[in-house]
């Protein structure tokens, strides 16, 4: 199974995430992964979707994309030319006897402890998805209590943007308006 990441700016306006989840769906597409937030330009959202993909191509659902009013923007991101993480929040058995295991796994991974109580250790991991797959399988047999995702964001490496690229240029002005 293959699976693509895109990222697609859309106009900041309500119902633009049920049309876009819709889309995908009609499609026979299973959406792994949905994060949705705010730009530097508080009227455009950034949606961060990674869809499995069996057999068909993503052309026709990108066109499909392309064809909603709402959708400025779609880029496929690549692993290697793209930041990719995702955050977890994961509550761990943590009792006397094996809190100091549990903490000793939190620094391999570089992840930090937000809660603590007497019984459990709440544990915040940001990586790609082998790192929380990998830390994830650390403690399971210390038992998780409770486990949070979030959906993957990801973001092209280098010094533009997207949001760069889709600004249109400047109306040209005429003579007759500049002087």
């Amino acid at each position: 199974m293959t699976t693509s990441t895109l990222s697609v700016l859309v106009q900041d306006k309500p119902g633009v995430l049920a049309r876009v989840a819709a889309l995908f769906s009609r499609r026979g597409y299973n959406i792994e992964s949905l994060a949705v937030g705010p730009t530097e330009h508080p009227e455009i959202s950034r949606m961060t979707i990674t869809v499995n993909l069996e057999d068909q191509p993503l052309e026709q659902v990108t066109k499909q994309l392309n064809k909603l009013v709402e959708v400025l923007k779609i880029v496929e991101l690549d692993g290697s030319g793209a930041v990719e993480r995702e955050l977890a929040l994961v509550k761990v058995k943590a009792d006397a006897a094996t809190r100091s295991h549990v903490l000793e796994t939190v620094q391999l991974f570089r992840a930090k402890v937000v809660d603590v109580a007497v019984d459990a250790v709440t544990i915040e991991v940001t990586g790609d998805r082998g790192k929380l797959e990998a830390m994830l399988r650390v403690l399971e047999p210390f038992g998780i209590r409770e486990l949070v995702q979030s959906g993957m964001v990801a973001i092209n490496r280098g010094g533009r943007s997207i949001t760069d690229r889709h600004a249109k240029p400047p109306a040209p002005i005429s003579i007759a308006e500049a002087g």
